[in-house]
């Protein structure tokens, strides 16, 4: 017997974060009858519907990194029909992306149908850091450097970097490049200390998640993850 929640990420359906918030909704039957506590166990016999649909049993396990480009969107569809991550990760499972990157943002991108690594890799507590180069406009100045060290309150909940340093300043074009590590997860939130600070984005680029980088990738390329690999994110559980 398994937690409901666990089942259906396991299925490839979602993460399980997700899996909880459906649940919750009332989207979820187990034996044709709506289940609203996270808590539910169920076992193989059981029948487990998600929104209307049955789900199939656990697929093979993919993991996936991919040197995610600008202009391609971090999700499985895009109604505008623009290129999406998926269209970059050839599969026969049900892929999905762990997290996400702004459209116009480029770096690691993780994908996977194990649910429970992507709520691992997710979960706050986890506290995984994530490294981006942002190019920016303007020169920053020693006091904004000193402030972004310390800390933004962003939309009413401090921000504070794991690490802060510039790496290139260019009086011609006027602009600064820096380096931004953070354990933070919310939407934007690099461009938002930015413009915190008086400063737009120009570029950006994530260098890296936990220990996964783009070593020996290009733009568009992808890798799939070592056992070890994997091994050493399920040790943070």
């Amino acid at each position: 017997m398994e937690r409901l929640q666990k089942v259906i990420a396991q299925a490839g359906l979602c993460s399980r974060r997700k899996a909880e918030e459906l649940i919750l909704q009332g989207k979820v039957k187990v034996n044709n009858k709506v289940v609203l506590e996270l808590g539910t166990k169920v076992s193989s016999d059981d029948t487990i519907e998600v929104n209307g649909k049955v789900i199939a049993h656990a697929e093979e396990k993919e993991y996936y990194l991919l040197y995610k480009p600008e202009k391609t969107i971090s999700s499985a569809f895009d109604e505008k029909g623009r290129t999406t991550v998926l269209d970059l990760v050839p599969s026969k499972g049900r892929i999905y992306p762990v997290g996400r990157l702004d459209y116009d943002t480029s770096g690691v991108l993780l994908l996977t149908n194990d649910g429970e690594f992507a709520h691992i890799m997710m979960h706050p507590r986890n506290k995984i850091t994530k490294l981006y180069r942002a190019k920016v406009a303007g020169i920053l100045s020693v006091q904004e450097i000193k402030s972004l060290k310390k800390g933004l309150v962003i939309e009413g909940r401090k921000v504070l970097p794991t690490y802060v340093k510039v790496k290139k300043v260019n009086k011609e074009t006027q602009t600064t490049t820096l380096y931004i590590e953070i354990v933070e997860g919310r939407n934007h939130i690099v461009k938002k200390m930015m413009e915190a600070l008086g400063h737009k984005v120009l570029t950006l680029k994530r260098e890296r998640v936990a220990f996964f980088d783009l070593e020996g990738l290009k733009k568009g390329e992808y890798r799939p993850l070592t056992i070890k690999e994997i091994k050493k994110i399920y040790a943070l559980k």
